[in-house]
């Protein structure tokens, strides 16, 4: 049942969709009106120009809704309020045009919660990248309050997208303030006071490999390592090898990297909880030698300048090969003490903890205005709205 004074309507009896134009490489220009594209929707300022004369249907102007109907799920698929410049509509997106008085802020709001709903019964060519028909829109039932009740449901939104914009513009400042530490820090550019120069070590000076035998056959704790130094994961389910397949135990805190992904940044350190798991020696492991911080270890070869700069570990190059322990363990590097090291990895973590703070924080946002959504949208939560008192 619909509240006092709500009633339930198709997107297609709330709005027009209008189409873009499918702009050819032979109808862009130097200047004129920028062609909005779907990677103009998620935020590139990267625009091709029609100098012509345009149909007025693909005009966009700031503030208008657009609803992208290809694209990736999550990311340029659906409601988008557009927010830059004047400019002409390319296809697969459509311009929203209301047919009746509601307010703007509202229907971007109403048509978000369409976004989420389209996605999750679409069926892509792609996991994620998505390309429905109109009918897959325009048949969306929503519920419509009165206009009031939209402003203020509009009102209350727009502070959560304020908070939550705050929120994301301080962690791309801390990831970026984070970037530009370990940058410094571990390339030895940016130096710690009190610590002397750095001396030229192999990384066999810092670890050894480790090879504690395990099953053959059949094995069900199965190691594997997330690329980018992102940690070490685990598969529990049964493997089946045959008896020939060599197994080895890996041990918490110690250091593995997959031989195939080497040079893609496949790093990890193995955590307490997959202690005693097993891995084959394309996931060699290594112990720590004393005098050696395994945090710092695993940032310094975890930099996309010091995995790329070991290609030639690889016979036949960046897709083609393993790279052997025994070639890593050559490596020659520059490297700071072990006190050094210690303090390096001290301001890292700190740094990786703030960005791990403001990334809950906006999470916990985002979640927290999509509950509220579904509560002012639905009408389950009405917005309570004081009269001024009059003196």
């Amino acid at each position: 049942m619909e509240p006092n004074g709500w009633h339930r309507s198709t997107v297609g009896e709330l709005c027009e969709l209008i189409n873009g134009n499918g702009f050819k490489p032979a109808d862009w220009a130097e200047e004129g009106l920028p062609i909005i594209r779907i990677q103009n929707l998620n935020g590139s300022a990267d625009f091709n120009y029609f100098a012509g004369i345009p149909n007025p249907r693909w005009v966009v102007m700031p503030g208008d809704i657009l609803f992208a109907w290809a694209g990736t799920k999550g990311i340029s698929f659906g409601a988008k309020l557009w927010l830059g410049p004047k400019g002409v509509l390319n296809q697969h997106i459509f311009r929203v045009v209301a047919k009746t008085v509601v307010d703007t802020g509202w229907l971007y709001e109403a048509l978000r919660t369409v976004t989420e709903r389209v996605e999750n019964q679409a069926h892509g060519f792609k996991a994620t990248l998505l390309h429905v028909q109109k009918v897959d829109i325009t048949e969306q039932l929503l519920l419509v309050p009165t206009l009031s009740e939209q402003k203020r449901i509009a009102s209350i939104l727009s502070i959560w997208d304020q908070a939550i914009s705050v929120a994301g513009k301080l962690l791309a400042n801390s990831l970026q303030h984070k970037k530009i530490l370990e940058a410094g820090l571990l390339s030895g550019r940016k130096t710690i006071l009190g610590f002397g120069p750095w001396t030229k070590k192999r990384i066999g000076d810092f670890i050894e490999e480790s090879r504690l035998a395990g099953s053959t056959g059949d094995i069900a704790k199965k190691l594997t390592v997330r690329l980018y130094g992102q940690g070490v994961i685990a598969k529990s389910e049964k493997r089946q090898g045959s008896e020939s397949t060599k197994y080895y135990k890996r041990l918490a805190g110690q250091f593995i990297y997959s031989k195939l992904d080497f040079l893609n940044g496949a790093f990890g350190i193995v955590p307490c909880s997959l202690d005693g798991y097993e891995s084959t020696l394309d996931l060699p492991a290594f112990n720590f030698k004393k005098n050696v911080d395994a945090q710092w270890f695993l940032k310094f070869v975890s930099r996309e300048s010091f995995y790329n700069s070991q290609l030639g570990l690889a016979n036949g190059g960046r897709k083609a090969r393993r790279v052997n322990p025994k070639d890593l363990l050559d490596v020659k590097v520059d490297a700071p003490s072990y006190e050094e090291q210690q303090e390096i990895s001290r301001i890292l973590v700190a740094a990786d903890r703030e960005v791990e703070i403001l990334r809950r924080q906006l999470d916990f946002l985002k979640q927290e205005k999509k509950a509220l959504m579904q509560q002012l949208l639905t009408g389950k939560r009405c917005v309570k709205f004081h009269e001024p008192e009059v003196a």
